[in-house]
């Protein structure tokens, strides 16, 4: 399930949806949450702000759930991303997955966070304390991970005999 929103999130009542749904098959689920932070090196977030190409974006997101499913023995995922105006330490991105054995769990996820920072289409423009406002520019660091995913095939990913 993706769902992007403005709204806030509760994590623990979606680990708790997604349990409902995978109890009788998931040994394991793993969370990550995402929060604003500082981008800047030299001045304080205020806040950031996420665009996004609705529609395509929730079909990305659901095709890297479709990737995820096809390289792991996983039940299922959720993926929650919030767009708008976000204050600094707010919540930003939820990703859940729940699998019978906690290393695919584990896996899964990392590989949709780090994807989803990659392939996703948002856009992000972060205003300072002082008023300033720029585009985050995708790190070189993220691109080189989301690249690492790609070609590792799963018997080489960390983690599998």
């Amino acid at each position: 399930m993706v769902i992007v929103q403005e709204a806030d999130f509760d994590a623990a009542a979606l680990q708790h949806q997604l349990r409902q749904r995978t109890a009788t098959k998931a040994g394991a689920i793993v969370t990550f949450t995402g929060y604003v932070r500082d981008y800047a090196t030299d001045a304080a977030t205020r806040s950031l702000f996420l665009e996004h190409y609705p529609g395509m974006c929730e079909r990305e997101i659901e095709s890297l759930c479709d990737d995820a499913r096809s390289r792991w023995d996983i039940e299922d995922c959720l993926v929650v991303h919030r767009v708008g105006e976000l204050a600094n330490a707010e919540q930003i991105v939820f990703v859940a997955v729940a699998g019978a054995h906690r290393g695919e769990a584990f896996r899964a996820c990392e590989y949709l966070i780090d994807a989803l920072k990659t392939r996703a289409p948002f856009w992000k423009r972060e205003t300072l304390a002082d008023g300033k406002k720029f585009w985050v520019e995708q790190r070189q660091s993220d691109h080189e991970k989301t690249e690492q995913w790609n070609s590792l095939s799963s018997s080489e990913e960390p983690g599998n005999p």
